[in-house]
């Protein structure tokens, strides 16, 4: 076992119906956190409960109640991860793991992940692949490894972590703009598909229809100043994703709507820039390969 010690934040408003699996989940680790901070974002329901009792059984979970907006966003989710880091950031840590109250995983889940941050030094967000709930059904989340990491999971090395300043406070976007400025400093990013986690609802169902999450990716996208080609490659994988067709179409509407009403770019002209310097690479690696497969 990799001799790391980490902490972990969770924001959680009103997860009484599945946060329940998360502490299980946590507490049933073969490597525990050294303190787990969970921030009640206004909860009205059964969570403040669920976890002070949590809280006498397992001495790392700690509670912080705050006042949250009056809609749920993730620039709200944002603020709440960045406050529970800095109630606990001068305990001794290796790592910051940000965790949704929704998820549940195997017992040597952070084990694992910490094993992959040992063996690559430069490695600077991890995590597992998510499986989403949806219809009461596992379907795995259509995500590119090599390049990200799902929210609900990523894993920061501290120094990563403080680098880029934690989660900047946007609307939407906030697990893959915190992707874009690690690399833009040098950090690899990677999720590991053998290493697994169930999330017990559609990531941003919380807030959306699910038609309504594909729209609110295609707006996510374009205020985070995706290319245009690489979001529309992007928005044509998702023709693949329930429902069918539909879902990607949304999304490009999404996308186009931010446009058409000149929705304002959330992040600077550099972090734009180096975006969308990457991803043109990318689409033209991955033309380059399918074009020499055809051949």
């Amino acid at each position: 076992m990799v001799d790391y010690s980490y902490i972990l934040v969770s924001a959680a408003r009103n997860e009484a119906d599945h946060i329940g699996y998360t502490i299980q989940s946590v507490a049933s680790q073969t490597h525990r956190p050294d303190r787990w901070l969970i921030v009640s974002d206004g909860s009205t329901d059964a969570t403040d409960q669920i976890v002070s009792e949590a809280a006498q059984w397992y001495h790392f979970i700690e509670l912080l109640r705050v006042d949250a907006d009056s809609d749920r966003n993730f620039g709200s989710k944002a603020a709440a991860i960045n406050a529970g880091y800095k109630q606990i950031a001068s305990l001794p840590h290796d790592f910051i793991g940000v965790l949704d109250a929704d998820v549940s995983f195997g017992q040597d889940y952070y084990e694992q992940v910490l094993a992959r941050f040992s063996a690559d030094p430069k490695l600077g967000i991890a995590g597992g692949v998510l499986t989403d709930i949806v219809d009461g059904k596992p379907v795995r989340q259509l995500t590119d490894p090599e390049w990200s990491v799902s929210g609900p999971v990523q894993m920061f090395r501290r120094e990563c972590f403080e680098q880029i300043g934690g989660y900047l406070p946007l609307r939407g976007g906030i697990d893959a703009a915190a992707e874009v400025m690690a690399r833009m400093r040098g950090w690899r990013v990677r999720a590991f598909p053998e290493i697994s986690a169930l999330h017990h609802r559609q990531t941003g169902k919380e807030n959306h229809s699910r038609l309504g999450i594909f729209f609110h990716r295609g707006l996510e996208d374009f205020r985070l100043g995706y290319h245009p080609l690489f979001f529309a490659a992007r928005a044509l994988l998702r023709f693949r994703e329930k429902p069918f067709v539909l879902g990607g179409l949304t999304m490009l509407g999404g996308y186009l709507w931010a446009g058409l009403t000149r929705s304002k770019k959330k992040v600077s002209d550099e972090f734009i820039r180096f975006l969308r310097e990457e991803q043109k690479s990318r689409l033209f690696a991955r033309l380059k390969w399918r074009g020499e497969a055809a051949g």
